[in-house]
């Protein structure tokens, strides 16, 4: 409750995530409903955020929207945080080979540009919303991966680790239950700054047109309205202004748990 700004970032993402489920009731008009009589039709009573050059009504886009973003950003972290957790623990708990395997394919994939591989991808495979969670996933999970494989390492010749394998404890039951739960902090703090990552990357990828088909989306909403932008900059206002609420309540939440989760700062906090 001290930082503020992380109150703020967690107000913004639950405010965006309760739009998401209850999109359907918040919208006033049909996102695809189309009055081509009322193209580029500014903000006014009737429709709060204006009309696209089809007439659709801007606002109901952006808040149907928010369901491909969040659950873009969902589905990609959910994905990527179990293949990083499950591959940086294997490399960190038994080293060796194992360990080299598993590192030197993280080398491999840090080599291409993340941004890029994705564009590769779903140029390859398609446009849709399940290409877009797989191009996004591919590389996903590396850091989440070394950030398991680094805690690991040090974790395995923790105290608490060497008195559960003097009392007869399996490599399955050390890994899940000792040290798994003693090394999320910075896992989940990775992975609220992963959420921003993956929704500005869908909306990157939806602005190229490589995104979800049939569906509102941020980023091609504001690839549509780049064409007219002095005319009617409405068009790529409102979605951008979205977009940028929402990667910075992700990272003012990230850095608010970052600080309450390093017992570092804890400490450093009392004695101010």
């Amino acid at each position: 409750m001290k930082n503020r700004l992380a109150i703020i970032g967690l107000a913004i993402v639950v405010l965006f995530a309760l739009t998401a489920i209850f999109a359907p009731l918040l919208t006033p008009y049909d996102p695809k409903q189309q009055e081509l009589k009322e193209g580029f039709g500014p903000p006014r009573q009737e429709h709060l955020l204006g009309q696209d050059r089809l007439g659709r009504d801007i606002l109901s886009r952006i808040i149907f929207g928010s369901r491909v973003s969040m659950l873009v950003g969902i589905s990609t972290v959910s994905i990527s945080l179990l293949l990083g957790l499950t591959i940086g623990s294997l490399a960190g708990y038994y080293g060796g080979a194992i360990d080299e395997l598993f590192m030197r394919i993280v080398d491999i994939l840090l080599a291409f540009p993340g941004i890029l591989l994705a564009i590769f991808m779903t140029a390859v495979l398609g446009p849709s919303l399940r290409n877009v969670i797989l191009a996004l996933c591919v590389l996903g999970w590396v850091g989440y991966a070394r950030i398991v494989r680094g805690q690991f390492l040090s974790a395995r010749e923790g105290e608490y680790t060497l008195s559960a394998k003097a009392l007869g404890a399996g490599d399955l039951r050390i890994m899940l239950r000792h040290i798994t739960p003693n090394i999320l902090s910075p896992v989940i703090v990775e992975a609220t700054f992963g959420m921003a990552a993956v929704i500005l990357a869908e909306a990157s990828l939806s602005f190229l047109g490589l995104g979800t088909q049939g569906m509102p989306s941020w980023g091609a909403m504001l690839s549509e309205g780049a064409e007219f932008l002095q005319i009617a900059p409405h068009l790529s206002t409102f979605p951008g202004c979205a977009i940028i609420l929402i990667v910075l309540g992700f990272n003012f939440l990230g850095d608010g748990l970052r600080d309450w989760l390093d017992p570092k700062r804890k400490v450093a906090s009392r004695f101010q």
